[in-house]
């Protein structure tokens, strides 16, 4: 990856600023257009799977191009209209243009009595349906009509995008991220997933990783069932990964475990933010409903993939609203998401499983130096506790993520630990903690 820039909350915003005009769905020139404003953070992939394609169970739809939307009352006025928000037309809506009594459009329009003042997020993706959405506070002042109802829109034959970038790591197992991009103008749901994913591809693409990392930015449950359609051959090189969104909001961070519920990228993402924000994450149960983690974890498929928010969906008032805007999320809680991130990306990295290569008794530490060893850590004494949690834990079949969950040592310092212990040839590494155990090295002296 050739892009320098050093990627923060400031820009990362920046870039959610040009995307939240773009009118997104599933399909058409929307997703193509941000799609390709993400090429500016990491060079990302545009893939194509033909409308009709069948795609497992589904058929992948047509394109769906907007133009614009509105509804004009008797005098000529326009009370309601596109051009102020994307989210006033259902999304997917077919043409329509007509005159129609106030009784008529009501059954059309889609409103929250309970938030009288948000505009409601609603599509009608495979449904031959229109409609609009208002604030409940704009319903109540539509008047009597009649109105001239308008959209222009159309659906024709052609493409589903959706973007993958691949980073080749020393290993062919794969960590997956995937981000749903078919969300229009919602802010942390989910512009804040799509800027941070390309973000961490950039930041993973600047060394090679020890593991392979694939990004993919698909539509919602269709674009990634489409993904695995298409990759139902090769996903079992796939040992672990996230789905993220909802990510750019000031609440605490929530993982959403796997199906299986208690694998290696379960207790590493788990024990990263323990010690990155002890009082600030929960851990939710998995359930089959939520994003697009339910397809991955799907029984067939089965892969080992949870979900990464802040918010959870349906738990928050801005959720599908117009109050999931630009003001709903800021630098400063992007930050934060992208510096967990790349501490769980760091914690991947380095999650080797090590063999004690003198097991018997304790190696004595003073007549190899290992005691002044110490360099600019800043409490000696700590550092010898990763010494000796190292050479006691490193029987060939717990990796840095399990010692540090019993020694509650960063995995960094035990990293640093392991390393000088390689050098003194005390240690060996054999394996990544994703792969399979290694009989050979039981045993070792």
């Amino acid at each position: 990856m050739h892009n320098e820039t050093v990627w923060n909350g400031n820009n990362l915003l920046q870039i959610m600023d040009d995307l939240f005009p773009i009118m997104r769905s599933i399909t058409g020139p929307g997703v193509r257009k941000s799609l390709e404003k993400l090429q500016a953070i990491a060079p990302l992939v545009v893939h194509e799977v033909k409308s009709g394609s069948d795609v497992l169970d589904w058929t992948v739809p047509e394109e769906w191009h907007f133009k614009r939307a509105w509804i004009e009352d008797g005098k000529g006025t326009i009370v309601l209209d596109s051009e102020s928000s994307n989210l006033h037309v259902v999304n997917f809506s077919v043409a329509v243009d007509q005159i129609m009594s106030r009784e008529e459009l009501l059954p059309h329009l889609h409103s929250l009595p309970e938030t009288p003042h948000s505009v409601p997020y609603r599509t009608t993706y495979y449904a031959e349906q229109w409609g609009f959405c208002l604030s409940h506070n704009e319903l109540q002042q539509l008047g009597d009509g009649p109105f001239h109802v308008r959209i222009d829109a159309k659906r024709t034959p052609g493409v589903l995008n959706y973007g993958e970038i691949c980073v080749p790591g020393e290993s062919p197992s794969e960590i997956l991220i995937s981000t749903h991009i078919c969300h229009p103008q919602l802010a942390n749901d989910n512009l804040s997933g799509m800027v941070l994913a390309a973000a961490l591809a950039n930041y993973i693409g600047k060394n090679k990783p020890s593991l392979t990392w694939r990004f993919v930015f698909v539509p919602g449950t269709i674009g990634a069932i489409s993904w695995l359609s298409q990759n139902q051959n090769t996903v079992s090189t796939i040992v672990g990964g996230l789905v993220l969104t909802g990510l750019g909001d000031s609440s605490s961070f929530n993982w959403k475990k796997t199906r299986a519920g208690n694998g290696w990228i379960d207790r590493l993402v788990q024990q990263v933010l323990e010690q990155a924000v002890p009082d600030y994450h929960a851990t939710l149960p998995f359930s089959p409903y939520g994003y697009d983690e339910r397809q991955y974890c799907s029984p067939g498929f089965n892969l080992p993939i949870g979900r990464l928010t802040r918010a959870v969906h349906g738990t928050f008032p801005e959720y599908h609203t117009s109050d999931d805007n630009m003001d709903f999320v800021s630098a400063s809680n992007l930050e934060e998401s992208l510096e967990l991130l790349k501490g769980i990306a760091d914690a991947i990295d380095i999650d080797m499983v090590y063999q004690n290569l003198s097991p018997y008794a304790e190696p004595q530490l003073g007549r190899r130096g290992l005691y002044s060893a110490f360099g600019a850590n800043v409490d000696p004494g700590r550092f010898q506790m990763a010494l000796l949690w190292m050479l006691n834990q490193s029987d060939g079949t717990h990796s840095l993520s399990d010692i540090s969950t019993v020694s509650k040592i960063p995995i960094l310092e035990l990293h640093d630990a392991a390393i000088i212990l390689v050098e003194h040839e005390l240690l060996i590494a054999v394996r990544h903690a994703s792969e399979p155990f290694n009989q050979e090295f039981q045993g070792v002296e």
